[in-house]
């Protein structure tokens, strides 16, 4: 019984000291941090990526995630001539690494809707206070770009930063948006009408000036028209009726012969 109960102490003693030794070791994955508690009280110590070894019973090791997450939060403002704005705002960020402690310590797990929700909301309602309701249409860049700076600084009390800001969604009261749609539908409407009255306007001076090149045309006419051109016209006209005539005159049954007058071809 002597070697047995030996045998049984050192595999309990092997059992034992295998199982202080692996709670012992703690793998830190890729994109955390190990926050060490000691006795439940946070530290100030924070574990980079890869193995380490904790105290049994005397310490645990809650693992952060500081990679790059998003968080899309619906806001609802109202702009500064007081029309109603429900926008839907995504927000990459991140924990800063080495104040994974505090975040644990003074917010938790649940910093997304601790935190970034409502600080969201709280700032796209005072940037769009300062902005009209075409402004915000027209400066959607510019918006965003002022929602993402405010944010940063605002979230950075909190030791978290801010990498981006998307305005995924933006919309107006239905009664703003069929506004916006009747101007854009008269603007078009009233475009067209200038098109068309400066096409009349065109077509008409293009007639009146055909219109005065003719008269124009006709004018100079009447000035070269002088008796002696009508009497040249008319010798020109005989001479060539008498041209086409072969000689013969008509054949008639009845009545006087037809008379010829010598002197009309001469003009005396």
């Amino acid at each position: 019984m002597g070697p047995k109960l030996g045998l049984i102490k050192i595999v309990a003693v092997v059992i034992v000291v295998s199982l202080v030794f692996s709670g012992s070791l703690v793998i830190i994955g890729p994109g955390q941090r190990g926050v060490v508690i000691n006795f439940g009280a946070v530290s100030d110590q924070v574990w980079d990526e890869g193995l380490h070894f904790k105290i049994p019973i005397y310490q645990r090791v809650e693992k952060m995630d500081v990679r790059v997450q998003k968080e899309q939060t619906d806001a609802e403002a109202a702009s500064k001539d007081l029309q109603d704005t429900r926008s839907t705002i995504a927000v990459n960020f991140n924990i800063i690494p080495d104040k994974a402690g505090w975040v644990f310590q003074h917010i938790g797990r649940g910093y997304n809707e601790r935190v970034i929700d409502p600080v969201t909301q709280e700032v796209v309602k005072a940037v769009t206070a300062r902005y009209t309701a075409v402004e915000l249409i027209t400066n959607r860049e510019k918006i965003r770009a002022e929602i993402k700076e405010t944010l940063k600084t605002r979230l950075l009390d909190y030791h978290i930063a801010v990498v981006d800001v998307s305005i995924v969604n933006f919309k107006f009261s239905a009664q703003f948006a069929q506004a916006i749609e009747n101007k854009q539908t008269a603007e078009q409407m009233a475009l067209k009408a200038s098109r068309d009255l400066d096409r009349i306007k065109i077509e008409a001076q293009q007639k009146i000036a055909a219109a005065q090149a003719e008269a124009e045309s006709l004018r100079l006419q009447r000035q070269n028209i002088t008796a002696d051109l009508v009497e040249l016209r008319r010798i020109e006209a005989m001479q060539q009726a008498i041209q086409k005539w072969n000689g013969v005159l008509p054949q008639v049954t009845g009545g006087a012969m037809p008379f010829i007058d010598a002197k009309s071809y001469t003009g005396k």
